[in-house]
């Protein structure tokens, strides 16, 4: 800042800040907002028109025409055709392919001899000249404002679709030990690589660093040989709880034992002298004095590890199985898209419920995340 001034650059990272953090948070919000929307009005217009009233082509099927009642000699069938969507009808069409047809109140003539009205609030009628023994019902078009309308219709069919609970505790099981057991392992590596002088530690600190750029994809399968031959041996399974929660132990630990490291190595050397002089060993000095002051770095990492874990489908697929009892919530989501991809609202409010838990742990932790990142990743 010069007299007074914001510098141009200044400027600049202002607006990349604001800009970055609109593009995290659009999609976000359009997600939310789609999950609450009428499936008719998500199928026929974008999240942000959301709040106008939206016109759309519908193609409407009536009840069997053997429904239909008698009067003066003819038979009717009567109905509306918004269904109590509110609105209003500008045109209907007697086939899909032409939906504007005919406007309300006029009479269009049916292939099969009836005659179809529909009116400008939504009811229609169909009147047969005789006695109609068709039992599949009539299809024709029309088009209508409707206003928006928003339902928890669409969380309600999520909740109670058939496997959502249980694949919801099956996610929780493997992200909660996922992401506690590599913090607490990598604490006490982190302490030793940090303060501990023994024979190999820089040996080993330039291998944590090169197994941060090993990819899952290349360490997958071997791993998951390794472990299917010691599961032999021992004669347990291979495909249990035990299994992902020790790859993602693996996958995790160089990131975690490098942050950890970093932060600890930047703690004042005289608490440390101070804790010695007073006759505390490494374990009590680790524990009373090097945890509580590494917890920023701590929580940047269980925020890191919880999110890759819930998100996590690979890992779970090959390591716990695609069964309806192993079946994580990622993986029911990924079912829910190939059996009804058609049915956004569906796709939306599912997508929308498995990043509740992340979104929780991360604004709960995230005061500690910048702090914990910038102490643990320079020297």
């Amino acid at each position: 800042m010069l007299g007074g001034k914001k510098s141009p650059l200044l400027w600049v990272v202002h607006l990349s800040v604001i800009l970055i953090v609109l593009l995290w948070t659009l999609p976000t919000a359009g997600l939310l907002i789609s999950s609450f929307r009428d499936k008719n009005q998500l199928a026929a217009s974008g999240w942000w028109t959301a709040l106008t009233t939206s016109t759309q082509n519908v193609v409407f099927r009536a009840p069997g025409a053997d429904t239909a009642v008698e009067k003066d000699g003819k038979f009717v069938l009567t109905g509306n055709v918004l269904e109590n969507r509110g609105g209003q009808v500008s045109a209907f069409g007697s086939t899909p392919a032409k939906p504007a047809e005919f406007q309300p109140g006029q009479a269009a003539q049916l292939r099969d001899g009836s005659t179809l009205v529909v009116q400008t609030d939504g009811t229609y009628s169909i009147t047969y000249p005789t006695k109609p023994d068709n039992a599949r019902g009539q299809r024709f078009a029309f088009v209508a404002a409707i206003p928006p309308r928003f339902t928890l219709d669409n969380y309600r069919e999520v909740l109670n679709a058939e496997g959502i609970g249980s694949s919801f505790i099956n996610s929780l099981t493997v992200a909660i030990p996922s992401t506690v057991i590599p913090i607490l392992v990598a604490a006490f590596a982190a302490y030793a690589l940090a303060w501990m002088k023994f024979p190999g530690r820089a040996l080993i600190i330039a291998m944590v660093v090169g197994l941060l750029v090993v990819p899952l994809q290349m360490s997958l399968i071997p791993l998951l040989k390794f472990y299917n031959g010691v599961g032999a041996f021992f004669g347990v399974p291979s495909k249990t709880y035990l299994g992902i929660w020790l790859a993602h132990m693996g996958f995790g630990l160089p990131l975690a034992i490098y942050l950890l490291r970093n932060y600890m190595a930047g703690l004042p050397r005289e608490i440390m002298e101070s804790a010695r002089v007073d006759g505390a060993t490494d374990f009590e000095i680790f524990l009373k004095i090097v945890l509580p002051l590494s917890f920023p770095a701590l929580a940047s990492f269980s925020i890191f590890q919880f999110l890759w874990t819930w998100n996590d489908l690979l890992v779970a697929m090959v390591f716990l199985g695609a069964g309806n009892d192993e079946l994580v919530l990622t993986g029911r989501l990924v079912n829910l898209l190939g059996s009804r991809g058609g049915n956004w609202e569906i796709l939306t409010a599912s997508a929308f419920i498995t990043i509740v838990v992340p979104l929780l742990v991360f604004f709960t932790l995230q005061r500690f995340l910048v702090r914990g990142l910038l102490s643990g990743s320079v020297k």
